[in-house]
């Protein structure tokens, strides 16, 4: 068999001691995906902060410089891949800008997947859970040198500046999106109504390529899948991984890339509910730690998922 050249990911997120946000979201995939992960932990927390209690440290951007000027004096700071999510700082988010730029002048084919995390709906109402002066930061610095971004609609509507309400209008923006940088945009939850019944949930992906004779191609998708009824963390980051893993190895075909990316997803979710009521018993709800991400259990379908969402090219 051809060694595959190892594929090397620079992951700056969060760190639990308990459960799956952040990098322990994404790394446990990425390296059963053979994916070689180098961590950075933006915060140490002792569990998510939807817990009763949270303890722990936060990492700043000076740290984070150091950390990084580590890798660059033993000259082992060239990546493939680098991946952030939840960010609470515009220093710290303004640093790893620094570093994706750096880090881009010695591999011009690094690839930058950025969840833009910032805020969601509930109940059609969105709003933010970040300091409102990291959205210049994101728009301005951050998706511009992106490649791939996964942001809700919420997200998506907060960077363009544009409201979503009709599946066109949402075309719109990720194609308003491309032009301020990534090839790939993927609005990985919306509240428009689904084809499919109000039991599912749309996600709409675009991956815009420039040819050699500088013509551009744009593939678009639609992917519904079930909606599952309990609030999970950690989701968006597991989601955000293992596209990483899927655009890379299907580098010309976001539909089988979603496709693997939300089924695998929908394993995972539905064997951690499954657990989480076993667990919490009849008639009682689930809480945070018993909903905390079934993922080492999910191994096989991480690896090797079971197609069982199909994506609809529009």
């Amino acid at each position: 068999m051809e060694l595959e050249r190892e594929c090397r990911v620079l992951s700056i997120q969060s760190h639990v001691v308990r459960g799956y946000v952040g990098n322990k979201a994404a790394t446990f995939p990425l390296q059963v995906l053979g994916f070689e992960v180098d961590t950075v932990n933006s915060v140490q927390f002792s569990n998510h902060t939807g817990y009763a209690h949270w303890k722990g440290q936060v990492l700043n951007s000076d740290e984070l410089h150091e950390l990084y000027e580590g890798l660059k004096l033993n000259k082992v700071n060239r990546y493939d891949y680098v991946l952030t999510g939840y960010t609470r700082d515009t220093s710290f988010l303004a640093m790893v800008v620094d570093i994706v730029q750096e880090l881009k002048q010695q591999n011009s084919n690094l690839v930058y997947v950025c969840d833009p995390v910032m805020g969601d709906k509930w109940n059609g109402e969105g709003s933010m859970y970040v300091p409102k002066d990291l959205l210049p930061v994101y728009r301005d610095k951050v998706v511009p040198v992106a490649d791939i971004i996964t942001p809700n609609q919420f997200e998506a509507e907060l960077l363009t500046g544009r409201k979503i309400q009709t599946e066109k209008e949402a075309l719109e923006v990720m194609d308003m999106l491309h032009a301020m940088g990534p090839e790939t945009v993927v609005i990985t939850s919306s509240d428009l109504q689904a084809p499919l019944g109000n039991d599912y949930l749309i996600a709409l992906g675009s991956h815009r390529k420039t040819k050699a004779d500088g013509t551009k191609v744009t593939q678009r998708i639609r992917v519904e899948s079930p909606k599952v009824d309990a609030v999970f963390v950690g989701t968006g980051d597991l989601f955000a991984a293992m596209l990483l893993a899927w655009t890379h190895k299907h580098p010309n075909n976001l539909k089988v890339a979603c496709e693997k990316t939300v089924s695998a997803m929908q394993h995972v979710l539905q064997r951690t509910i499954k657990s989480a009521k076993a667990q919490a018993g009849e008639g009682n709800k689930p809480n945070s730690a018993q909903l905390e991400l079934r993922m080492v259990q999910s191994k096989k379908d991480i690896e090797n998922p079971e197609i069982i969402v199909k994506a609809t090219v529009l």
